[in-house]
């Protein structure tokens, strides 16, 4: 679908004489808007007609989101949206004449362009859980639970019986770390603080702490998981940030985005069969996330399992998923849950 969407290019920075060295001022290219459409949605083709009030020419130009390129067709004047990131990036466009350049850029949201699909479950299985734990990460190894649970005081690692609850293993962090999400990568665990800019490294069979890393740019710990190699990380905003395996620096991030907005409070963290699932906090739902651009394909609202495990003052949202690749199917759990709930997705 073509689209004709204002998006003024503001101007930020100058190089060789800017076609133009007497003048200072700022220069808007601009898309020029008819149809009044404002939103813009990944594949969408942008027919662009580009003005300049000071009728600068310029000999050819390209487009990037962000510093990606993307196709420009210079005789049909047409920009194409493919293979970019979602939600808010800079757009960007750099006019060559001779041997200078001119950059502008302006900020616009990029959103997916398919409804997510609403997913449906079934329960296979429950099992007893720590009432007293405030989960806040779960993964398996083989069959063996493994969980993070948080608040002041009370934060502890643990490995777990799923099938009974017994917990097996487990320590105790300082009190001045509220722990957040676990993801489990070559025998180490990696654990989240919540607002104390540090994560912690643990042997897996051990539960020795051998290491920590700091947080950059994110602005939380909240969930972690990883596909084998990447460790992908949220920190409460529309943001999951993919770790280096190495270092733990954080190198890069997508946004979590609809068709019509983005989702913020993205928390717990799962890899899953290619896709990353997330709680989205205070939802009772898991978004179902395409990990390379950030697009939300499907939704399952679980607001109904709440009401199937003790009601009691302390209890909270629901918080928690690990997937056990030999049955195939995702356990979940909540904040001060008495229950652990196996349960089995599907479309009908």
């Amino acid at each position: 679908m073509t689209k004709l969407i204002y998006i003024p290019l503001v101007l930020i920075t100058l190089a060789g004489s800017c076609f133009d060295s007497t003048s200072k001022q700022q220069r808007n290219f601009l898309f020029k808007n008819t149809s009044g459409e404002k939103t813009i949605q990944l594949g969408d083709t942008l027919l662009v007609d580009l003005v300049s009030a000071e009728k600068t020419d310029f000999d050819s130009v390209q487009f990037f989101v962000n510093d990606k390129k993307i196709d420009y067709s210079e005789t049909r004047k047409r920009l194409i949206l493919k293979d970019v990131k979602l939600g808010k990036q800079t757009l960007k466009a750099i006019f060559y004449k001779n041997n200078d350049t001119q950059i502008a850029e302006n900020p616009i949201e990029i959103f997916s362009n398919h409804t997510p699909i609403l997913l449906k479950f079934k329960i296979v299985n429950s099992y007893p859980h720590d009432i007293k734990a405030y989960t806040q990460g779960l993964e398996f190894v083989g069959d063996a639970l493994y969980e993070s649970t948080g608040l002041y005081g009370s934060s502890s690692l643990r490995k777990v019986d799923y099938r009974t609850g017994t917990v097996l293993k487990k320590i105790d962090l300082d009190k001045k770390y509220f722990a957040e999400g676990i993801s489990i990568l070559k025998d180490k665990i990696y654990q989240l603080t919540w607002r104390e800019k540090t994560g912690f490294v643990y042997n897996r069979k051990t539960f020795e702490q051998i290491g920590t890393f700091s947080y950059q740019n994110s602005e939380e710990g909240w969930g972690l998981c990883h596909d084998g190699k990447t460790i992908y990380k949220s920190d409460g905003t529309e943001k999951i940030w993919t770790l280096k395996e190495e270092t733990l620096e954080e190198d890069g991030f997508i946004q979590v985005c609809t068709d019509t907005r983005l989702i913020e409070s993205v928390n717990e963290l799962e890899w899953v069969e290619g896709k990353i699932y997330a709680n989205i906090y205070q939802r009772n739902a898991i978004a179902v996330i395409n990990p390379e651009n950030g697009a939300v394909e499907g939704v399952l609202d679980l607001s109904s399992l709440k009401e199937q495990v003790k009601q009691h003052p302390d209890l909270d949202v629901l918080n928690g998923i690990a997937y056990h690749p030999s049955s195939q199917t995702v356990f979940v759990t909540g904040k001060n849950w008495d229950k652990l709930f196996e349960i089995s997705l599907s479309l009908e």
